[in-house]
């Protein structure tokens, strides 16, 4: 009796599996930025795994109106996509935090399938010239001292901009207060660029890749210290929705030692309306596809299946179908 209990257990669960499994197709609008951009290149990769993942006769239509990861939850919101590379930090900001509080938030509806697309870093540089003037060499001792600091960064908007806002919020001082004591100009990379090899400027906080042009170009012409962030502000951080990572000794010209920083890696997210096993498909096709994305784009070969399903790699809740097949596949995830 007992063995035939579990044996028609078994053909239930089998039964329930096979009836919502995708067999329909299914047609998915994936934002992309302009065609010619990495961003492009990643989502075409994307796009070409997940449409092998689908049932014949599946459509998922390519479009340019994406606005950048940090602006990408609010299209998913107001339903002009299915399919968006979004970042995990950003992510997290608009799901959690209101339009009050953060420009892109108030997106509750948003969903994660899949993070840890990337290895993108948060890099703080101070000039060489203001730590033999001053004797600070940390962002903790800047707003412990009240220093006014010449801060540059990229534009409103950015990840660049926004990362330093985490930043200074994570050594535990509002980003109103820290403008009270230190000025803040926000510009173009070449504004960044001219002004820390002219001395204008104390220091620039980014969210970048490894070679990044800009970050390049100073580091051969000027000489630069490279900042390293307490542990307590690191854990704060990957609250905020970064991952933790380390900038290898040697990732920019005079960085001789190794950097204990975090970066919002890229994730892709999906409305929460989206149907189960479309998700699911979606993925699977992801974490099984992992090979086929990482020779369309090398900055791809970071993913890993293992660490995919990971909250901070995500930031936005995981979808339930993701969950399911990161379960079934044997795979962590954070539900």
């Amino acid at each position: 009796m007992k063995k035939f209990a579990v044996a028609l257990a078994l053909v239930l669960a089998l039964a329930f599996s096979a009836s919502a499994a995708l067999t329909e197709p299914v047609a998915l609008v994936f934002a992309a930025q302009e065609v010619g951009t990495g961003a492009y290149s990643v989502s075409a990769a994307i796009q070409g795994v997940m449409l092998k993942g689908l049932p014949a006769g599946s459509t998922i239509d390519l479009t340019t109106n994406s606005p950048g990861g940090v602006g990408a939850p609010v299209l998913i919101q107001r339903g002009r996509a299915d399919v968006i590379v979004a970042n995990a930090g950003p992510s997290q900001w608009s799901v959690e935090r209101t339009k009050e509080a953060y420009q892109f938030g108030g997106c509750p509806d948003v969903r994660s399938i899949a993070g840890g697309l990337g290895h993108a870093m948060t890099n703080i540089m101070f000039t060489q010239k203001f730590v033999d003037e001053t004797g600070i060499t940390t962002m903790e001792e800047v707003i412990a001292k009240k220093h006014p600091l010449k801060l540059i960064t990229k534009k409103n908007g950015s990840l660049g901009e926004l990362t330093a806002e985490r930043v200074i919020e994570a050594c535990g001082i509002s980003v109103e207060d820290f403008l009270k004591f230190a000025k803040w100009e926000k510009s173009g990379t070449d504004a960044i660029k001219s002004g820390i090899q002219d001395d204008l400027y104390d220091a620039t906080i980014d969210h970048i890749d490894a070679g990044q042009a800009t970050t390049t170009e100073i580091c051969l012409t000027h000489k630069m210290h490279f900042v390293q962030l307490a542990p307590e502000t690191l854990a704060n951080m990957q609250k905020m929705g970064y991952a933790p990572l380390v900038m290898e000794p040697g990732t920019w010209n005079g960085q001789d030692k190794a950097i204990n920083t975090m970066g919002s890696q890229q994730n892709v997210i999906v409305p929460a309306s989206m149907k189960d096993d479309v998700a699911y498909a979606l993925t699977k096709a992801i974490c099984e596809g992992k090979e086929e994305i990482a020779k369309a784009v090398a900055s791809l070969a970071w993913f890993d299946p293992k660490t995919a399903g990971k909250h901070e790699l995500n930031g936005a809740p995981l979808h339930p179908g993701a969950v399911k097949y990161y379960k079934e596949a044997g795979l962590p995830c954070d539900e």
